[in-house]
């Protein structure tokens, strides 16, 4: 039986709205908590100060980080895996991929280059419903993927 890759894609990537939506309903949920434990408590002192202090600032820190999700487009060849965006020449490195986690509509994926630094990127059918399909077989067909010059991995 001979086995074909799946065909070249470009899929388009960025801030995730479904990281979105769960960072806002943990955050949201967490506020709520916060506030409950201070409307029951006989005393309010520093623990539930603390508390609030830290639902905020975890809070700040996780919109920070979904506002510096990385944007540019995942590119598959047929044979290996490009990252471009602006701050990354476009189709320098190889990448290789891993589908994390996959909820149908949404995957959340792994690249990694050839100095093994990773990248994670949310994929969103919303982002290019076209070509989702592609995508999705690409990440998933079997493939040789070349991690250094000549190597298969």
């Amino acid at each position: 039986m001979s086995q074909h890759n799946a065909p070249s894609v470009i899929y388009p990537l960025g801030r995730s709205h479904w990281q979105a939506w769960v960072l806002s309903s943990f955050g949201i949920s967490a506020l709520l908590l916060v506030g409950a434990w201070i409307l029951t408590s006989q005393h309010i002192g520093w623990r539930q100060f603390a508390g609030l202090i830290s639902v905020i600032c975890v809070g700040s820190a996780a919109f920070q980080g979904w506002k510096n999700s990385p944007v540019g487009q995942l590119a598959w060849d047929g044979q290996v895996w490009r990252w471009e965006g602006p701050g990354y020449q476009a189709g320098i490195a190889e990448y290789k991929l891993l589908a994390a986690v996959d909820f149908q509509n949404v995957m959340l994926l792994r690249i990694e280059n050839q100095a093994h630094a990773k990248l994670w990127l949310w994929a969103e059918q919303r982002a290019f419903s076209a070509r989702w399909l592609d995508l999705r077989r690409a990440v998933y067909s079997p493939h040789r993927t070349l991690i250094g010059p000549g190597s298969p991995s």
